[in-house]
């Protein structure tokens, strides 16, 4: 009985053994989900990674975007988080902060670090490390109805918010049930939407260490989106769409104009192959100035991760041009590959060279401690003032007080 027992100790421990070892080769991923291609894509590319590197499995988990925030923030508390992770880079600061992200700087290489463009780069390092890689990037265009501006008497878009304004009178005039301005007021980039406004008329979110959004820039720009909607020149209950809403309703000819990411671009052709749209800058304000946002969202190596080489091997391998080729082919992303730039899928592509276009001029979400609090901040005021429950001077200066209280506190 007793050899028995240390037989099946010794097979119970030689088990547990191989189960170690299976985990020590099993690199999580977490996913954020932008389109229904997302999962094929990852799931694609993983099999493909693990057919060239036996031993090792990758194991996707796509989360939808809206939710990827609050499912990071309780796996890491809970200690159950992925090796690797999509978050969206203005969180960066707060988890390097918080030593819940890895440097990767050990890892990369000079042909490596070469391999990207600048720009999408450098928002991913801190404190000169750099703790991300840039896994999508895009900046803001205005997408137009060429037939509904055509009606109205426009061969091209606007090129300022006066004349814009002007030619959202006429779309409305001429009928069609068609609303001139299709403008997001709920869920993320609700702040975003209102801040090409305010860069239009030359103002900044954060300037000299103090919030910039009860600037008169500010509040010029909140009375011109107000006068859209009091026009009806919007769709009715903006507080109500997020972005996909009002990208579905320029889909569905329901809104003349819609300002969003590059990747809408494929979506039209996939689902409104019939829609005859142009893209070109968002107006500019009196001053000339034009409000474009960048973005990139980040894919990081967490610190407690027991698969570091592991997952830096499929990162490695998910930045090869090939890759990078077929992700951005599939969600209609700008490259961030300088290779990958040089596709004729991407450098030949008409909506695509507009947004490139746009990149000198672009801004990016201040990577500064508590951007998710003055982000809501932000978005809670413009729906306050969307929807006429205050006035905007008085609204703009109460968010910008509660905005320099989270500014103060960093």
């Amino acid at each position: 009985m007793m050899n028995f027992a240390k037989a099946l100790l010794c097979a119970g421990a030689g088990l547990l053994a191989l189960v170690s070892a299976a985990d020590a080769g099993t690199v999580r991923v977490t996913i954020a989900e932008y389109s229904k291609g997302t999962g094929p894509y990852f799931d694609a590319a993983a099999r493909a990674f693990e057919a060239a590197n036996p031993g090792t499995k990758i194991q996707i988990e796509v989360v939808p975007w809206d939710n990827l925030q609050q499912k990071l923030t309780t796996d890491i508390s809970a200690g159950a988080n992925a090796d690797l992770s999509i978050i969206g880079t203005r969180w960066l600061l707060d988890y390097v902060s918080q030593g819940v992200v890895a440097p990767l700087d050990s890892y990369v290489t000079p042909p490596f670090k070469a391999r990207f463009i600048d720009t999408f780069l450098t928002p991913s390092v801190l404190n000169g490390k750099i703790y991300g890689l840039p896994i999508a990037a895009s900046a803001r265009a205005m997408y137009y109805s060429k037939d509904v501006f055509k009606k109205a008497g426009y061969d091209s878009l606007p090129t300022s918010w006066a004349d814009f304004k002007t030619a959202a009178d006429k779309i409305k005039a001429t009928g069609g049930g068609v609303f001139p301005f299709g403008l997001q007021g709920k869920e993320i980039e609700t702040d975003v939407y209102f801040y090409y406004g305010l860069w239009s008329y030359g103002g900044e979110i954060i300037k000299n260490g103090k919030s910039g959004i009860d600037s008169p820039a500010a509040v010029d720009a909140a009375k011109l989106y107000k006068s859209f909607i009091d026009a009806g020149l919007t769709e009715p209950g903006v507080t109500s769409y997020n972005r996909e809403d009002v990208q579905n309703l320029f889909k569905q000819g329901k809104v003349a104009t819609v300002i969003t990411a590059p990747f809408l671009s494929g979506q039209i052709k996939k689902e409104a192959p019939n829609l005859n749209y142009g893209v070109a800058a968002i107006p500019s304000g009196p001053s000339g100035d034009q409000g474009t946002y960048g973005v990139t969202d980040s894919i990081v190596l967490f610190a407690n991760s027991k698969v570091k080489d592991e997952a830096w091997k499929f990162l490695d391998f998910i930045f090869t041009t090939e890759q990078r080729v077929a992700f951005d082919k599939v969600e209609g992303f700008l490259p961030v590959n300088a290779e990958e730039a040089k596709n004729p899928l991407f450098a030949n592509d008409p909506d695509l060279k507009v947004f490139a276009s746009l990149l000198p001029k672009a801004r990016f979400a201040p990577v500064i401690p508590g951007w998710e609090d003055i982000a809501q901040t932000t978005s809670n005021a413009v729906q306050k003032i969307y929807l006429g429950e205050a006035d905007i001077e008085t609204t703009l200066k109460d968010a910008a007080a509660k905005i320099n209280a989270t500014l103060s506190k960093n």
